[in-house]
C-alpha cells in the first residue's frame, strides 16, 4: 500500500510537471519572430550602447584596459540604468497572461493553477535570457578594452580614486573594490537586476487579471515611478535637502525603495546603514510572493476570451 501511495504520487508530480512545461513552451511559440521580442533586444543593444560609452571613453583616453565584467558592474550600477533597462521589459510583458490557440487545450487538462505556475515560468524564463542578453552585449562592445583576468583594472581604479567617476556618473567606488572580485560582483549586480525586472512582471501579471490588459502597464509604471521618486538625489532635490542630509535620506530610502535594493552600491558594506545583498533579496522575495497570492487569487475569477478558431 505504501509504495503504491508512493507510486501514485510519483506520477501525479510527473503528470503536473509535464502540464507545467507544455504550457509554459507553448507561451514561447513565436517567440523570436514576435515584434515585440524583436524590440525589446534591438532596444536593449542600443541601450547597452550609449550607456557603456561613458567607460569605454575612460578606457580609451587613458590607454587602459578593463576586466571583462567591469563595463557591466559600472554600467548597470546606478538606479537610472537599471530603470531604463527594466522598463524596456515591460514591453514585452505588457500582453500578460500569454493566450495561445493551445490555452484553451491547457485548461481543459489541467487546473488553472498549473496555468498559472506556466504564467509564472515564463515571466522568470524571459527575464533571465533578457539579463542574459544585456550582460553579454555589454562585455561584447566593450571586449577591445577588456581582458578575462579576476582583478580590478586600472581604469576601475581611476574611475574610483578620482572624481572622474562622479564628473562622468559611472559608481565606480573604493568600498566595492575592497570587498568583491570583479566576477563575483558582476553576478551579484545581474542577480538584483533579474530580481527587480521579476517584480515588474508579477506585478504586471497580477493587473491584467484582475484590471484588464492596461491595468498591468500602469502597475509597473507606478512602482518604476517611486522607485525613480526615492532616488536620493532627486528626493533631496525635490525635498531641498543640503548635500550633508543626502546620508540620511541615502539611509531610509536604501529599505524602503525595491529599485535602491537592485542597485549594488546602495548595499551595506560595513560603512552605512544600508541592507545587505541577502536582505534586499529577501525584500524582493516578498514583492513576490504578494504578486503571486494576488495573481492566484485573481486567476480563480478571471474570465478567459478566445477570439477566432
Amino acid at each position: 500500500m505504501f509504495f503504491k501511495q508512493n507510486e501514485r504520487k510519483g506520477l501525479n508530480f510527473r503528470e503536473t510537471a509535464h502540464q507545467i512545461l507544455s504550457a509554459t513552451r507553448c507561451c514561447f511559440l513565436g517567440f523570436f519572430r514576435n515584434p515585440r521580442t524583436i524590440i525589446l533586444f534591438l532596444f536593449g543593444v542600443v541601450l547597452c550602447f550609449l550607456l557603456s560609452s561613458r567607460v569605454t571613453e575612460v578606457a580609451e583616453y587613458y590607454g587602459t584596459t578593463m576586466q571583462a565584467a567591469e563595463p557591466f558592474i559600472w554600467t548597470f550600477g546606478d538606479s537610472t540604468a537599471i530603470l531604463l533597462i527594466s522598463l524596456l521589459l515591460t514591453f514585452l510583458f505588457s500582453d500578460l497572461p500569454k493566450l495561445t490557440p493551445f490555452t484553451p487545450f491547457h485548461l481543459m487538462r489541467t487546473t488553472k493553477s498549473r496555468w498559472l505556475i506556466s504564467q509564472l515560468l515564463y515571466i522568470m524564463l524571459c527575464t533571465a535570457l533578457y539579463i542574459l542578453f544585456i550582460l553579454i552585449v555589454t562585455v561584447v562592445l566593450c571586449m577591445k578594452y577588456s581582458y578575462t583576468g579576476d582583478l580590478w583594472s586600472e581604469t576601475a581604479a581611476i574611475l574610483g580614486y578620482s572624481t572622474l567617476g562622479d564628473q562622468l556618473n559611472v559608481p565606480s567606488t573604493v568600498k566595492v573594490m575592497e570587498s568583491i572580485t570583479p566576477i563575483s560582483c558582476m553576478l551579484q549586480v545581474a542577480l538584483l537586476m533579474f530580481a527587480y525586472s521579476l517584480t515588474l512582471g508579477f506585478l504586471i501579471l497580477p493587473g491584467n487579471l484582475l484590471f484588464g490588459k492596461k491595468a498591468g502597464m500602469f502597475f509597473a509604471l507606478l512602482y518604476s515611478l517611486y522607485g525613480f521618486l526615492l532616488d536620493p538625489d532627486v528626493l533631496g532635490k525635490i525635498l531641498g535637502f543640503e548635500t550633508w542630509e543626502l546620508y540620511r535620506v541615502r539611509s531610509i530610502v536604501g529599505w524602503i525603495s525595491p529599485l535602491n535594493n537592485a542597485v549594488y552600491g546602495m548595499h551595506d558594506f560595513g560603512y552605512d546603514n544600508l541592507p545587505s545583498i541577502a536582505q534586499s533579496l529577501l525584500i524582493f522575495g516578498g514583492i513576490l510572493a504578494v504578486g503571486i497570492i494576488i495573481s492566484w487569487r485573481a486567476v480563480k475569477k478571471y474570465n478567459f476570451t478566445f477570439l477566432g478558431t
